[in-house]
């Protein structure tokens, strides 16, 4: 069997909510452009079988998807469908649908949220957009990767770009599974190089072998620049080689930086983001109790 087959399918495996065939264009009216992302195309469009709800359209790109799962042949990788699927907590996007087009290109048919996605909020530092909600924000994402993480996977992909805020940001859900793997030894061999540059661990850069600990310092970034608007280690190489700094040069302490953030908070965040992987937070639910007692992000 070709590699294309076996992903057609993963995506057509029985299960209640996996539908071997899905009229995209037949069934669904688009009603958002299109956005390009790392390996898949997708849109907003309300669902005419479902009394016209907003869904969101994930359509995968074959050739891309193929590239990636060729690093995993011989370890029954479950595809990023078969993984969505098995998400449900309030803070992960839902995945209605797993199928195949009409056309034959995977597909997955998910929860449309309408707010802000987290990344624009940093770029154009749209502090109106967060203020006051930060902390709300920070223990949402904290949640929704602590939920992955007990589902014994490695999101692989944890940055600004793959949290979507709730309209208003009164809240933020993790979107993305597709750079996703199991935490098991097979997956967390060295060489796996897959990632969003700003945010990958050493370990991931370095071709180390990694672990659940990859996500938390991706998380750690994350949190820091939506507090700051700044990267910690920002300087004048936004590219995927800045990542080479990651372990060569310290990061800017986020005190210095924002020095009226709530010290434990800003620790947190700073121990989630150690380069030093024995020296790192070394769970979710320890980042949540470190910060448990924080009410709110900056002292007056």
């Amino acid at each position: 069997m070709s590699l294309f087959d076996s992903l057609k399918s993963a995506f057509q495996s029985s299960g209640s909510n996996v539908s071997r065939r899905i009229d995209v264009e037949g069934r669904f009216t688009r009603q958002r452009t299109a956005v390009t992302g790392t390996m898949a195309h997708f849109y907003a469009a309300k669902d005419r079988e479902h009394d016209d709800r907003m869904v969101g359209i994930k359509i995968l790109d074959i050739e891309k998807m193929e590239l990636f799962e060729n690093r995993f042949k011989g370890l029954k990788k479950p595809s990023e469908g078969e993984i969505a699927l098995t998400m449900h907590h309030p803070n992960v996007v839902e995945t209605y649908e797993v199928g195949l087009t009409m056309k034959g290109q995977p597909v997955l048919i998910m929860e449309y949220i309408a707010g802000p996605s987290m990344q624009n909020i940093v770029v154009q530092k749209q502090e109106e957009h967060v203020s006051g909600r930060r902390l709300k924000l920070i223990r949402d994402m904290a949640e929704s990767l602590k939920y992955v993480h007990s589902m014994a996977y490695i999101h692989r992909d944890i940055c600004p770009r793959n949290f979507i805020c709730l309209p208003e940001s009164t809240g933020v859900k993790l979107i993305d599974f597709g750079l996703t793997v199991p935490a098991t030894p097979p997956f967390m061999v060295p060489g796996n190089r897959t990632g969003t540059p700003l945010y990958m661990s050493p370990e991931i850069v370095r071709r180390r072998a990694t672990d659940q600990r990859v996500d938390i310092f991706s998380f750690g970034i994350t949190c820091y620049c939506l507090i700051s608007f700044e990267h910690p280690w920002q300087g004048a190489i936004l590219n995927g080689r800045a990542a080479l700094h990651h372990d060569t040069s310290p990061p800017q302490n986020l005190l210095e930086r924002c020095p009226n953030v709530d010290p434990r908070l800003s620790r947190a965040i700073m121990n989630a983001l150690n380069p030093d992987v024995s020296q790192r937070t070394t769970s979710m639910e320890q980042f949540l109790q470190a910060i448990r007692s924080v009410e709110n992000v900056f002292l007056s």
